[in-house]
């Protein structure tokens, strides 16, 4: 009885595997699929790209043509290094003042600790409309100044509640014999609250990267200048808004038969691979931390 108890356990088990494996798999042609027909197009032939039928996975006639365009135009890369400026300097400010401020929020004894916290979570509700930063960043002259996109969203309220569970399971025993062998905050803080939670504190780099590196909005409104323009303001002015002046002219009459679809596609692949190299860098961690954290003395 209980052998053909767990035999048909056993079935019902892997049939409920075979069904969820069945929508991972579709979930990932449905993502991939686009993406695979976007590439295709953006290696496609100039001449041959209005020939591709559907979610065609594959060029027609393999050319990098769209590519020797967008990679040449100087526009584009001044767009890729204000855009690299401000996501690293930008996160790596974001990342050090949660840090300070979950560590400093998780400390018994903190003068005002639930003032500091309703006041916190009431910005997490009622956060700032895009005027009132314009208005700030306009009263300290940081119109078309990358710093001011640093500075916008530096601290996301979720991320350091996030990282606060994180901090307070912290061992107290190795913060005492800290505390004893003479270690300050600071001290406590970089060299084990840090090294100990660092896989909850690169998934908050992750969550300050992607909408750095994706943010168009705020971008518009604090950098209109071309020469501050982000990626984001870039591919909206080229792609969306079919804006074929953003490319450099004298490069443009290069290809006379170049397909504008095709050119706005390369320019989509340009814009997203640097995430797609950053995931698998920060995978291993993220696997070392689940690994670390399975091992039971």
């Amino acid at each position: 009885m209980t052998v053909h108890a767990a035999k048909h356990s056993g079935r019902r088990i892997s049939l409920g595997r075979l069904i969820i494996g069945f929508f991972m798999v579709l979930l990932c042609l449905v993502i991939l699929v686009p993406l695979l027909n976007l590439v295709a197009k953006s290696l496609c032939d100039p001449l041959l790209v209005s020939h591709m039928n559907g979610y065609q996975i594959w060029p027609e006639k393999f050319s990098i043509v769209h590519y020797q365009v967008i990679l040449s135009t100087d526009s584009i890369w001044n767009a890729v290094g204000n855009s690299l400026i401000i996501t690293l300097c930008g996160t790596a400010l974001s990342v050090v003042l949660t840090c300070s401020a979950a560590y400093a929020l998780t400390r018994p004894g903190l003068p005002g600790k639930k003032l500091l916290m309703f006041f916190f979570l009431a910005m997490m509700v009622l956060s700032a409309p895009i005027l009132q930063w314009y208005l700030v960043m306009r009263g300290y002259k940081l119109i078309n100044n990358r710093l001011s996109m640093i500075l916008y969203g530096c601290v996301d309220v979720y991320n350091m509640i996030l990282l606060m569970r994180f901090f307070e399971e912290t061992p107290q025993a190795i913060l005492e014999a800290a505390r004893v062998d003479g270690a300050g905050d600071w001290t406590l803080l970089f060299r084990i609250f840090i090294p100990l939670n660092k896989v909850p504190i690169i998934t908050i780099m992750l969550f300050y990267i992607v909408p750095k590196w994706n943010e168009y909005f705020a971008s518009g409104v604090f950098l209109p200048a071309p020469e501050v323009r982000v990626l984001q303001c870039y591919l909206r002015e080229f792609v969306v808004n079919n804006n074929s002046e953003a490319l450099n002219k004298d490069i443009y009459a290069m290809f006379r038969d170049l397909n504008l679809s095709a050119l706005q596609n390369a320019t989509i692949v340009v814009s997203i691979i640097p995430l797609l190299c950053l995931y698998p860098t920060i995978l291993k961690y993220f696997t070392s931390g689940v690994l670390t954290g399975g091992v039971k003395e």
